[in-house]
């Protein structure tokens, strides 16, 4: 089964920074040439669109309640794309997932069905 693997999750404290990293297990698939997306899911809610970068690079797209603490990246060396969320908040505290797109850019961003690759998701966890 082809899935991504997120890394990277933890218990924080509120105001700490956090870098998770989306990458497939070693000879599996290459993601670099594909748009990928984070996701999250709080306990009772539904799973939201947090950020997204377009396969070459280019283009980023992040949810607009966390626009200025959040940023994505790939590292392409690795063939891995990093989410880093800095003030973290109480609220943060969520399940956080990486979803890959067959294509350079997803027709939309914060659809779950633009995504054909999940991972299991990786836990954040911030104290207050």
């Amino acid at each position: 089964q082809v899935q991504p693997a997120e890394s990277g999750g933890g218990l924080v404290q509120a105001g700490d920074t956090l870098s998770l990293s989306c990458a497939p297990p070693a000879h599996t698939f290459d993601i670099r040439p594909y748009a990928v997306a984070w996701f999250r899911q709080a306990p009772g809610k539904e799973r939201e669109f947090v950020a997204g970068i377009t396969g070459d690079g280019g283009t980023t797209h992040f949810i607009s309640s966390m626009k200025g603490r959040v940023t994505i990246s790939r590292d392409n060396d690795r063939g891995a794309v990093r989410l880093q969320i800095g003030e973290l908040k109480p609220e943060d505290t969520a399940l956080y997932y990486c979803a890959v797109n067959r294509a350079g850019t997803p027709a939309s961003w914060d659809v779950k069905t633009s995504y054909i690759y999940w991972g299991p998701g990786t836990q954040v966890t911030v104290s207050s």
